[in-house]
């Protein structure tokens, strides 16, 4: 199953959760009880957003090579902590 980071609007956090990508998370509230993590201080209804990651571009004469892109400048994951860099 896929993974995707979600930000809350409220608390600032990103949030890496599994799910089918016919799903769509919406509240912090569904982050939180899809993780079985408590919410702690921030409203269930506060909303998130799905983040845009893996800016990784593999074009045709990569495949195979061995070679695929990295991230080097971090510029993909929020603060370059996707650990290719």
């Amino acid at each position: 199953m896929p993974t995707y980071d979600y930000r809350c609007e409220a608390n600032d956090r990103v949030i890496e959760v599994s799910h089918r990508m016919s799903e769509t998370l919406t509240s912090w509230g569904e982050l939180c009880e899809r993780l079985g993590m408590d919410p702690g201080e921030t409203p269930a209804s506060a909303p998130v957003h799905k983040l845009a990651t893996g800016g990784n571009v593999i074009s045709s004469r990569t495949l195979g090579s061995g070679s695929a892109p990295a991230c080097s400048t971090g510029a993909c994951c929020p603060g370059g902590m996707c650990g290719l860099n």
